[in-house]
């Protein structure tokens, strides 16, 4: 509900939100940087510390929890235009692994980004927000990279969406991927443990390097190594992540000399072309998430989600 100021001039306008489920639970200062998209951290610190900022008509601090049912009084504030591009994604559904009032998972495909931001318009978030314009709230529980398809799981509600990530950050989940790799993958290499380090490279894109362990900036990665099938060129290997750095799996492979089939950034760029323009056109990253394993934020029951190769993948398997 917003309160409109009558005989004011066109412009940013007191609001008055009423917390719904969607938001049940979270900071005050979260909320308001959800709600004012666009709007500089300093400057709504700033109306909350100075009070303008209201719940249920009392002043309130940036670690406020929201309970269901207050009314937040946010005051005027000009916002940044809406991104037009975002605002423009096309509404689409993606194939559903499974289904409740908490969470939604879904199969992605390869070469759709999870999100917006860094060049790209709009992701899967953008695009099932347009096609499930009732939804009070749909947030995603974890990312996937663009190029990496299978198990992608998403929170319908706030109290979903902290309770699955905090599994995720204290490793009460199993994540395992399938991937295709160069060479032929030593049995008994099973554990990698390798320091991972962000940079940006000349062009400014992120990348990520393994590095010593007393590198300071880097943090301690551990990926587990299976080998599934064995191949005259290739191995396809059942990856599990114990943590869940950016890039770690096609970074940890490529550092043990197995670049990932198809890996446009750490990968082998001759032989990616040679499959591009070979018999089967395989053009993409062979990584998959295959499975999926957490403790049900409701219930508590072990939820076990799987997501089946893609076709691309079984062709050239079989091809090979």
């Amino acid at each position: 509900m917003v309160e409109t100021i009558i005989g004011a001039k066109p412009g940013p306008q007191v609001q008055r939100l009423v917390v719904d489920e969607g938001s049940e639970g979270q900071r005050l200062d979260n909320f308001l940087l959800r709600v004012l998209k666009g709007v500089p951290k300093t400057h709504v610190y700033r109306v909350i510390r100075s009070g303008e900022v209201r719940i249920n008509k009392g002043r309130a601090a940036a670690d406020t929890r929201l309970v269901l049912g207050d009314e937040v009084r946010v005051p005027p504030v000009r916002m940044a235009e809406p991104n037009a591009e975002a605002a423009a994604a096309p509404p689409r559904e993606f194939a559903v692994l499974f289904e409740d009032e908490h969470l939604l998972a879904i199969d992605k495909p390869a070469g759709v980004a999870v999100h917006g931001g860094s060049g790209v318009a709009f992701g899967v978030i953008e695009q099932l927000r347009r096609a499930r314009p009732a939804a009070k709230f749909l947030e995603l529980v974890h990312r996937l990279d663009k190029e990496t398809s299978g198990v992608l799981l998403l929170a319908k509600k706030r109290s979903a969406l902290t309770n699955v990530q905090d599994q995720f950050r204290e490793r009460g989940t199993v994540k395992i991927y399938a991937a295709l790799v160069n060479g032929i993958w030593p049995a008994n290499k099973k554990v990698i443990d390798v320091a991972l380090l962000k940079t940006l490279d000349a062009q400014g894109e992120r990348r990520v390097r393994a590095v010593n362990a007393d590198n300071s900036d880097a943090r301690r990665s551990i990926t587990l190594v299976k080998v599934a099938r064995q191949f005259e060129q290739h191995t396809l290997l059942d990856v599990t992540l114990k943590t869940g750095r950016t890039h770690q799996i096609r970074v940890h492979l490529a550092h043990e000399g197995h670049t990932i089939v198809g890996d446009p950034k750490y990968g082998d760029f001759a032989a990616n072309r040679l499959l591009a323009r070979g018999e089967h056109r395989f053009a993409r990253m062979f990584l998959h998430a295959k499975h999926l394993a957490f403790d049900h934020p409701a219930s508590a029951e072990r939820v076990a989600l799987g997501a089946p190769l893609p076709i691309e993948c079984t062709q050239l398997l079989e091809h090979l």
